[in-house]
């Protein structure tokens, strides 16, 4: 079966997502990289989880995305650390938001996507689990200054 552009697309966000929640439950359960990839894998892409049918994701870049920004997490949070105000270091932020920029910052400084995109893709993440808040434009002003950094010919 040979799927769509629009279904690639689809499949890549999911992933993104759950690479978000993956690196967020890590945090709060203290749990390995490679338990919560197997979880996520084995029962979240495309399963019911919690009454909800979950998307099939990619597979690969959810993989490629969580070892990247558990790999790399100190350069990706130093340089999330630039791209915030003095006064709130990332220790200091939502740990959703934490996860998100460590997974956008390893796409950002390891992944083949285009900066903008990118942006684009955890902006819409951020939409997701913040819905009514200021936070679309928070995750967009600090990824927009990540992807500066980490990427200047894309701008």
């Amino acid at each position: 079966m040979t799927l769509s552009g629009n279904q690639k697309r689809k499949m890549k966000s999911a992933a993104r997502l759950y690479t978000v929640q993956a690196l967020y439950q890590m945090e709060q359960r203290e749990q390995t990289v490679d338990k919560v990839r197997l979880e996520f894998l084995d029962h979240r892409f495309g399963e019911q989880f919690d009454g909800y049918e979950m998307i099939e994701g990619d597979t690969d870049l959810f993989s490629k995305t969580l070892e990247d920004a558990v790999n790399h997490q100190a350069s990706i949070d130093q340089m999330t650390d630039r791209a915030l105000v003095a006064k709130w270091p990332i220790a200091r932020i939502d740990s959703t938001l934490r996860a998100m920029f460590r997974a956008a910052g390893a796409e950002l400084l390891h992944g083949d996507a285009p900066a903008k995109v990118v942006i684009a893709e955890y902006v819409a993440v951020a939409d997701a689990f913040y819905p009514e808040g200021k936070e679309r434009q928070f995750v967009n002003a600090v990824l927009d200054h990540m992807a500066r950094e980490a990427r200047p010919e894309d701008f």
